[in-house]
């Protein structure tokens, strides 16, 4: 017996009607351009912010040449800690707000390292 990949475009007896519709493989390192420089994947440790709909073990694809964006998610160094936050500018003034924290100005010991760009999740 031959071993051979099913592709999805195989049928027996009769074709498909969905056959003119099955598209190959996507190759996912290419949808969420992991080639370009400064595109990153990191995993997620903790829950805090499942309300945002990011879960523990999900990935993360982050782009640290990214402008900063009001209300999206960040990646950030807040007292020496990688934390995930919501960036918010209030009065001219850039504020990180992690989860279950107080909101934090950007100061001397902050840093905006990276902006969220796509979310990929292993565990459904």
């Amino acid at each position: 017996m031959s071993e051979r990949a099913y592709r999805g475009d195989e049928t027996t007896g009769f074709q498909s009607p969905a056959q003119d519709h099955i598209e190959g493989v996507p190759d996912l390192a290419e949808l969420l351009e992991l080639r370009r420089p400064q595109r990153y994947a990191v995993r997620v440790k903790g829950e805090g912010l499942r309300k945002r709909g990011i879960h523990g073990g999900d990935i993360l694809v982050v782009t640290t040449d990214a402008p900063p964006i009001t209300g999206k998610v960040c990646v950030a160094f807040l007292h020496g800690d990688v934390v995930l936050a919501v960036l918010m500018e209030k009065d001219g003034q850039w504020w990180l707000e992690p989860s279950n924290q107080t909101p934090q100005p950007l100061s001397d010991d902050t840093e905006v390292w990276a902006m969220i760009a796509a979310l990929v999740r292993t565990d459904v």
